[in-house]
């Protein structure tokens, strides 16, 4: 890996047995071809981008099950449509870094494969199914809960829900309007522990930036996020 494993598992909050599947995870076919020796079939991670497509589908259904126990079939389907999307799943590995962490073939890496939305979002996919080969399906159900599904909108229950995902819908807008991706930072936090405020602020370039409140740093980014859209071109604030 091209940075330093123990960055990328305090990312992913989970810490690897067997580091080799993560590695293998992170292995784009462009790399494994490159050193491919007779005799041996190439090593990527497209076997386990396979696995992990899987594992991803029925951990979302089943927590969408548990959460909306209510709620109609299509809107279920709606809320999973995005959660496994390749568009979820890169604002996931852009939030992760991921890829700073990618192996690639030297062609890959000076095309600009590290940026790539399939690539990454392909690289997530793999990513849990290393955590599910390496700490079982628990370990990779906490992963989604935790990296796919919080930080998606999905608790707000009310409208529809592609409007809630103000973090997922600034990534994208950032990415039309060929600008830098969004970046959160906490820069305070108050109250007692039980009842927490914590500010966080989102920007996007030099230009623009936005600061907002909630219970959690999840909800607080999301608020900042709906603000910063207003903003940017193509916004309300346009």
């Amino acid at each position: 890996m091209s940075a330093d494993p123990q960055l990328l598992e305090a990312a992913l909050g989970y810490r690897f047995r067997d580091r080799e599947l993560l590695a293998r995870a992170l292995t784009h076919k462009s790399r494994s071809y490159e050193e491919l020796r007779p005799g041996h079939d190439p090593l990527s991670n497209e076997q386990l981008e396979f696995l992990g497509d899987s594992i991803l589908g029925f951990v979302v259904s089943a927590s969408l099950y548990r959460r909306f126990p209510t709620d109609g079939e299509g809107r279920l389907s709606r809320i999973k449509a995005h959660l496994v999307s390749e568009s979820r799943l890169y604002e996931v590995a852009q939030e992760l870094s991921l890829g700073d962490h990618l192996i690639l073939g030297r062609g890959e890496e000076l095309s600009g494969g590290r940026a790539k939305k399939a690539l990454l979002a392909n690289a997530v996919e793999a990513v849990i199914a290393a955590v599910y080969l390496d700490g079982g399906i628990e370990s990779a159900a906490r992963f989604i809960e935790e990296q796919v599904i919080a930080d998606a909108g999905v608790e707000d229950t009310t409208g529809d829900f592609a409007a809630t995902d103000f973090k997922g819908a600034l990534l994208q807008r950032s990415h039309a309007l060929k600008l830098p991706p969004p970046t959160y930072s906490t820069v305070a936090e108050n109250g007692p522990d039980h009842a927490k405020t914590f500010t966080v602020e989102v920007r996007v370039g030099r230009e623009w930036s936005a600061r907002a409140e909630g219970f959690t740093k999840k909800a607080a980014g999301q608020q900042a996020a709906r603000m910063i859209l207003g903003q940017l071109p193509g916004g309300d604030g346009a």
